[in-house]
């Protein structure tokens, strides 16, 4: 079965009409910028890589907690996008949320772990980008470390070093 994907023009539309700022949509650019990257290199399916990191922040039009992640994906379902996009959007937070974690942070008791090579592309882009610079992995490790969530950055550096494998150069060299 083929999922209709909308175009990109139509996902910054629906960033916008979903209550977006400039600055989510302008963050959403350059993530979708690095994981068109990274997905070159790792031979991801593209147009699904490049709608779902358009759109993985989407939940931020209501909330800049974690919970955007999990509200996001609701947005998604409504809007009646295809469930791979609905799952990157839901698992693209750090480099995943495990059963306990999400219960000790009062999500929906579930893994929000990324599974497949397009969930972890668009995952690990995010990780990378702040607002719309590209870090380096242990930039981007150290700052989660400083707002206390330390097992954070052995997950990221473990996607890092997969995703590097994946595609043949470390990632902090693209």
């Amino acid at each position: 079965m083929i999922e209709a994907l909308p175009s990109r023009e139509e996902c910054i539309g629906i960033l916008k009409k979903s209550g977006c700022n400039k600055k989510v949509v302008r963050h959403c650019k350059k993530v979708e910028d690095l994981a068109l990257r990274i997905n070159e290199l790792a031979n991801g399916d593209k147009n699904l890589v490049s709608v779902a990191a358009m759109l993985h922040d989407i939940g931020r039009a209501n909330t800049h907690g974690i919970r955007h992640a999990v509200e996001g994906a609701e947005m998604a379902r409504e809007l009646g996008l295809p469930e791979s996009v609905i799952l990157i959007i839901e698992r693209h937070i750090g480099a995943g949320i495990t059963k306990d974690e999400a219960k000790r942070l009062g999500l929906t008791v579930k893994d929000y772990v990324p599974i497949t090579l397009e969930e972890k592309i668009v995952s690990h882009a995010d990780n990378l980008i702040e607002e719309t610079k590209k870090r380096p992995v242990r930039e981007v490790i150290r700052r989660f470390e400083e707002l206390g969530y330390e097992n954070v950055g052995e997950k990221i550096l473990k996607l890092h070093k997969e995703l590097s494998e994946i595609c043949g150069i470390d990632l902090d060299l693209i």
